[in-house]
């Protein structure tokens, strides 16, 4: 046995038994001072981390009893590196199995994550336990698989209810209803568009996902191993819209939702679904919004608009840079959609293309950010060093948010120092930089704001050359009938203005479809709490209202990127599960709500 090996199994044995003794204590003595827990449901049928020993014991001291766990088993290699211990280990409560990942410093946890894989007794019916599918023998009056897929949606959402709506059928809602539908959860996912995937064909012409596929994979149908790495967005529709079809998935689209209200005497939702012109009332237990990590366009108010004669619409509404030839464009913002739509335009050949930077951005070239970030974990040299995408998702989710910046700093100066050519000519050009409040980068702004980055595919050339004119530190004062005014008094010819000026809250989509009073109970959805910008205190160690109960019984909120979108689905669809069984779930530290927007 390693070295790193035994120091894992010395340590899981004494946490198993301080686990048996049900000795809360004992179980905090076991991890260094400033230690963190992090659990995906096990204990507190909830996501949340306990930081430090007194914040542990206090979870334990409430949870320990009931969770009852129990049968701890080490499971593959450990590893050591710059005096950090790092292993696996399987367990099982009193209602799941779960999985643990361990870091010691010292023989101490210094980080514990445990996630439940599954509930006992109402495992998913997959491998050995798969249905069989054939009826063999004769059978009078007997029904085919077309027969009783046609019946299930025909009667569905008419003669029995669904337990569950989800609102949204793009990545998020399809890879929860996915797992809701091998949990036999009966639901109903509701998609304004005619078909599935149109909520990616009906973005702008040239968007392609910004991550590599191997971060991608939606649950249980990986992408072929041809799969481009950057994936067009049209492909990414035609693959959900296959989805949702091989999955079975009952998507009611070319429908949208008007109107919802919870009834608390019932304990269920009353869901007014407008499909195809007919209006249908939903009676579902759980309502999820999965309507994108955003909430509603972020649409700015700019006096002049009903004067100007050409085009003003949000990226939202942009389709891509074909008839804007020899046109005068300007862009109002400086992320991902705006360096998207610019180079689109000056691809098409415009006569001149603005981009208005009204606040500073980070930039990270995609090669370098994949070299030194993402390809630690997802990529081809990942998978042969044996992190399977299972593997990858729970180290991701293993790093406290607390110290996730840390952990981001590393990658964010190793391509600070590869790419400083690209970023002295921006800089030089006078676009505004930054590398977030405390130089952590991409992925902390991600998270802590879901803004205020770019992932560079290219336009920052555009940008650094001025072949991509720029507007820095200046707002839009005005629009004429012809012309764009800014804050300092100059003024440039426009036939389009495009503004890529991002999205609110999820929780937007709460007061649209429901009401304001819900939307400000369950308030702002993402973000941390880490007082930096557009991420106000109080520190809360998970992302605001995602994937866990909120504030509102039986309002869920599924969304992030295509990885979040995998990963946890599986924690959302564990919890509505276990409410549809009637298990007992109780909530450990319900999150508050500090801001609503």
């Amino acid at each position: 046995m390693s070295e790193p090996r035994a120091q894992v199994e010395t340590w899981v044995a004494a946490l198993g038994q301080a686990f048996e003794a049900r000795d809360s204590a004992a179980v905090a003595g076991l991890f260094t001072e400033n230690g963190y827990w992090r659990d995906l449901l096990t204990f507190t049928w909830n996501i949340t981390t306990s930081e430090g020993r007194p914040a542990i014991q206090a979870m334990l001291d409430a949870r320990l009893a009931d969770t009852a766990p129990s049968h701890l088993t080490v499971i593959d290699e450990a590893t050591e590196a710059n005096g950090v211990v790092t292993g696996w280990f399987r367990f099982e409560t009193a209602q799941a199995r779960g999985v643990a990942h361990v870091r010691l410093r010292d023989g101490r946890a210094w980080t514990l994550l445990t996630s439940m894989e599954e509930l006992r007794g109402h495992e998913e019916k997959k491998g050995r336990h798969r249905a069989f599918g054939a009826e063999h023998g004769v059978h009078q009056g007997r029904s085919t698989w077309l027969e009783r897929r046609l019946e299930e949606e025909e009667t569905l959402g008419f003669s029995r209810q669904p337990y569950t709506v989800i609102v949204g059928g793009g990545q998020g809602g399809l890879a929860l209803g996915a797992r809701l539908r091998r949990l036999g959860v009966p639901t109903i996912i509701v998609e304004k568009n005619p078909r599935a995937g149109d909520s990616w064909r009906n973005r702008y012409k040239s968007l392609c996902l910004h991550d590599p596929v191997w971060y991608d994979h939606m649950p249980y149908l990986p992408f072929p191993d041809d799969w481009p790495v950057y994936s067009p967005k049209d492909k990414i529709g035609d693959w959900l819209e296959m989805y949702a079809k091989v999955m079975e998935l009952n998507v009611w689209t070319g429908s949208e939702v008007t109107g919802a209200r919870y009834d608390e005497d019932e304990g269920r939702w009353e869901v007014v679904v407008d499909r195809a012109g007919q209006s249908i009332t939903l009676h579902p237990t759980q309502l999820v919004l999965a309507t994108g990590m955003s909430g509603i366009p972020n649409v700015i108010d700019v006096p002049g608009a009903s004067h100007f004669r050409g085009t003003l619409h949000h990226s939202s509404q942009h389709r891509g840079g074909e008839g804007y030839r020899g046109k005068n464009c300007v862009v109002i913002g400086s992320n991902n959609s705006a360096h998207d739509i610019c180079a689109d335009l000056w691809e098409h050949g415009a006569a001149s293309v603005t981009m208005v930077q009204r606040s500073s951005t980070h930039v990270s070239p995609s090669e370098s950010l994949f070299k030194f970030g993402t390809s630690q974990l997802y990529s081809e040299d990942a998978l042969e060093r044996g992190i399977t995408t299972w593997r990858a998702d729970l180290i991701n989710a293993s790093v406290p948010y607390a110290i996730m910046h840390e952990f981001q700093k590393p990658t964010t100066d190793a391509i600070r120092e590869h790419d400083a050519d690209l970023y002295a000519r921006l800089e030089k050009a006078g676009f505004m930089l930054d590398y977030g409040d405390d130089e952590s980068g991409l992925f902390m702004k991600y998270v802590r704001r879901g803004s205020g980055y770019y992932i560079d595919v290219g336009a920052s050339e555009l940008v650094a050359d001025g072949r991509i004119k720029l507007k820095s530190g200046v707002a839009v004062d005005h629009l004429t009938e012809n012309s764009v005014v800014f804050s300092d008094g100059s003024e440039l010819p426009a036939d389009l203005v495009v503004s890529a000026t991002g999205y609110g809250s999820m929780n937007g989509w709460a007061a649209k479809l429901i009401n304001q009073e819900t939307a400000d109970r369950v308030g702002k959805c993402w973000g941390l709490g880490s007082n930096t910008t557009k991420d106000p205190g109080p520190w809360e160690g998970e992302l605001r209202n995602m994937w866990k109960p909120t504030q509102q019984p039986g309002l869920w909120f599924q969304g992030g990127n295509l990885h979040q979108s995998r990963h946890y689905s599986q924690y959302l669809a564990l919890q509505l599960k276990a409410r549809m069984e009637g298990l007992p779930t109780p909530v450990y530290a319900l999150a508050p709500s500090h801001h609503r927007e």
